[in-house]
């Protein structure tokens, strides 16, 4: 009885040593690339200036600003000053 595939007992053990040490290495490369790959701060920090810039346009539109902005100009003219217009449409309607 001949078989073609005879691996000894040490052998076997030295394989699976080797495939743990490759493991440990592979979970070590996945730790430290999520790692890189979920550091926000370091990926938001030479993009600072131009992110708050954004933050403060878009929170004054949604504060409503434009419409406050609009409302301001129009009341700074006097009564006999026109009222700004959109076609035949009033901008700022006073009461």
């Amino acid at each position: 009885m001949s078989t073609g595939n005879r691996r000894t007992q040490e052998r076997i053990t030295s394989e699976i040593e080797a495939e743990r040490a490759e493991l440990v290495g592979a979970v070590a490369d996945l730790r430290r690339g999520l790692g890189e790959a979920t550091d926000i701060a370091a990926k938001l920090r030479p993009r600072l200036p131009a992110l708050a810039v954004a933050a403060l346009g878009t929170g004054f539109v949604v504060a409503g600003g434009i419409g406050a902005l609009v409302r301001l100009l129009a009341r700074r003219g006097g009564a006999d000053k026109p009222r700004p217009r959109f076609g035949r449409f009033r901008i700022v309607d006073r009461r």
